[in-house]
């Protein structure tokens, strides 16, 4: 339970930032370069390299060297740790849910006076 929490923590402190979920976006579409990655940041090279960095080191992406071209390819497998536990939250969100509306939705019981008459 602590490695998957800390592989949790890991995969979403990588998302937390706006650049790094771009590159995620771009490369949901397919793999890139990392120039053709760069181009839609506003930062130079060396930083956006920092991101891609980050990327790979938690797995969420993988890169190859092809002569003076580093591409980039989304490892959609890495993505399941963050599925799991969204599909976990919604499970235990829908189960809250269902109590509330079957507190709410209940017919409501008294115990009857039968001393009092109702004429």
């Amino acid at each position: 339970m602590a490695q998957c929490s800390a592989e949790l923590d890991e995969v979403f402190l990588a998302l937390a930032d706006p650049t790094r979920r771009a590159v995620i976006h771009q490369l949901g579409l397919g793999p890139a370069s990392v120039g053709d990655l760069a181009r839609g940041a506003t930062m130079t090279l060396p930083s956006f390299m920092k991101h891609v960095r980050v990327l790979e080191s938690t797995g969420l992406i993988r890169t190859a060297k092809a002569g003076r071209v580093r591409t980039c390819e989304l490892n959609r497998d890495r993505l399941t740790v963050v599925e799991d536990w969204l599909t976990q939250q919604r499970r235990v969100w829908e189960e809250r849910t269902d109590r509330l509306e079957h507190f709410v939705t209940k017919p409501k019981t008294s115990p009857q006076n039968k001393d009092k008459d109702p004429t």
